[in-house]
């Protein structure tokens, strides 16, 4: 788990798992105000042009307006219990100007009335005007065209808010049922589900409208050994997506199987349950793993982790530049690297890219939070650093001209800032399956499943665990270890990358709550990639000696 991210759900009474600290800002309500719709767009615009106008007469040579309805809905079970059901609802409109050289910030709750989103734009304007008297340096912000009135919608097929609790409960209560009669002793079970209702218009000439939705269902299933009293877990498999309810139900044409299955586009919560209750049990007695170098074969549930936190952050240009510290610090990826046009990130096998549009990840939109039109950009071609994540206030400084359009908040009340795009491997160009991929691996260990890890305050030395463990042994899988973690460098790891499966293994991981600033604010980014094979990397033996 995402230490950053995951902390201990309280209020929710979800037991030992550990899972995200939500942002449960605003009002509960019952779960049919959820389907109310909000404000017709013809008010939003109305709304939006008070704002502007009322910014504009004070002085703002630029101004935007975030009109946000953030509904949250989570079901929470244990065994045959339902524990929590969680219905939240925030309304309102925060306003972002720049008066001489200087931005401004305002916002308001449940605005209702040209006049109230008017004040929230007088507010901004008299911040920045105050802030002005300690600016150091204007605020460099790159040209933007206006796109008039347009609008983006995820592409769901199947609304989760729109279907009835109880079929989710259902749903919960049968998964755990299935680990209970598979071997587990506790099992908890999780449906997180989001949507971002956002309206968005600058000075610019933009007037955006866009309709979000995230869906992250989760379990934590545990195995004790009643003679010994020691347990093992397994923490479901699935990835949180940019996706509707249709996300759960499966289609077996969307899974590759091998040693677990593995999913693409639909999850099967219930078959991932059974797996992972048998897992954790055999997990009791497998094989501790010898410390020593191993080849190591990544599953994209395993390897989407170590992208966000040696790739996704460190290549946030704040964090370069020394603008962002907070959570796991700065970043070794520093200007003069980039400016050298041969900093060596990996082996020529490694391309990493940031796609704001790729459909079902967490992060997509057809706008970003400044009205800058997503894209897909390379960060690291053929194992060459080539470029960073930026926003409005920032390209001039890597001699871009326009946004990459990664500026996000999560909420109407929060400043938007720069936050990491989907980062992911490219897949492999030279058809090569999973299991062609074993049979060349003499010494190895194959990994699924994300676990704990620990990084450095450069983003540069790091140590990473998952959830399930197979030893390979002169090409074929010989048994299931534990204990196991690897430690290495950035430059390292990605320089031992040897091999990656081709676009036919290709799949999304990602965090659903993932930190950042202070105050912090939370975003949800996907990583994708396919299976990858990373030569001689340093295994340690997690074991505790009592």
């Amino acid at each position: 788990m995402n230490r950053r991210n995951f902390i201990q759900l309280s209020g929710m009474g979800i037991g030992g798992i550990m899972l995200p600290g939500i942002p449960v800002s605003g009002r509960p309500v019952a779960p049919e105000a959820l389907l109310e719709t909000g404000l017709d767009v013809a008010v939003k615009k109305r709304l939006a042009d008070a704002a502007l106008n009322a910014a504009k007469a004070k002085g703002a040579t630029y101004a935007d307006i975030r009109i946000g309805r953030y509904l949250n809905q989570y079901v929470v079970t244990r065994e045959d219990k339902v524990q929590n059901i969680v219905n939240t609802e925030s309304y309102g409109v925060g306003v972002r100007v720049i008066v001489n050289g200087c931005w401004g910030f305002a916002a308001v709750v449940d605005a209702k009335n040209e006049a109230q989103t008017a004040r929230a734009a007088e507010e901004a304007v008299a911040i920045a005007k105050a802030n002005a008297k300690l600016m150091t340096q204007p605020v460099q912000l790159a040209p933007q065209k206006g796109f008039g009135e347009v609008s983006w919608k995820a592409p769901i097929t199947k609304n989760a808010f729109e279907v009835p609790i109880k079929e989710k409960v259902d749903l919960l209560l049968s998964v755990n049922d299935a680990a209970m009669k598979n071997g587990a002793n506790y099992v908890n079970s999780v449906l997180f589900m989001v949507n971002e209702q956002k309206y968005f218009a600058s000075t610019d000439g933009s007037y955006v409208d866009q309709d979000i939705h995230r869906i992250w269902p989760t379990f934590g299933v545990t195995c004790i050994d009643p003679k010994s009293g020691k347990f093992e877990t397994r923490q479901a498999l699935s990835a949180p997506m940019g996706m509707g309810y249709e996300y759960l139900q499966a289609n077996p044409s969307d899974k590759v199987t091998g040693v677990t299955t593995r999913y693409n586009k639909g999850y099967d919560m219930l078959e991932d349950a059974i797996a992972g209750a048998k897992q954790a049990k055999e997990k009791l007695t497998a094989k501790s793993v010898e410390a020593g170098k191993y080849d190591l074969v990544l599953d994209p549930s395993h390897l989407w982790l170590t992208i966000h936190e040696s790739v996704g952050h460190p290549l946030e240009l704040d964090r370069v530049l020394g603008y962002e510290a907070n959570f796991a610090g700065t970043s070794f990826a520093t200007l003069d690297k980039w400016q050298s046009k041969n900093f060596n990130y990996g082996s020529k096998q490694v391309n990493l890219f940031a796609d704001k549009t790729q459909v079902g990840s967490l992060g997509a939109v057809g706008w970003d939070d400044e009205g800058v039109q997503t894209k897909q950009w390379d960060l690291v071609k053929d194992g060459t650093l080539v470029n960073y994540q930026a926003i409005r206030d920032q390209v001039h400084i890597i001699g871009e001209k326009e946004s990459q359009g990664c500026c996000y908040a999560d909420s109407w009340s929060s400043v938007q800032f720069q936050r990491m795009a989907n980062v992911s491997l490219a897949a492999g160009n030279t058809p090569l399956s999973v299991e062609e991929m074993i049979k060349d691996v003499k010494k190895g260990i194959y990994i699924i499943g994300d676990g704990s890890f620990s990084i450095d305050q450069q983003r540069y030395n790091f140590q990473f665990g998952g959830q399930l463990y197979y030893e390979i042994k002169d090409g074929k899988i010989a048994g299931m270890l534990k204990d196991v973690a690897y430690q290495s460098n950035t430059q390292e790891f990605w320089n031992s990358c040897a091999q990656v499966c081709d676009q036919r293994d290709y799949r999304l991981g990602g965090s659903f709550f993932d930190g950042k600033g202070q105050p912090m604010q939370v975003s949800a980014v996907s990583h994708g990639s396919a299976t990858a094979r990373f030569n001689g990397v340093n295994v340690i033996n997690t074991a505790r000696k009592i």
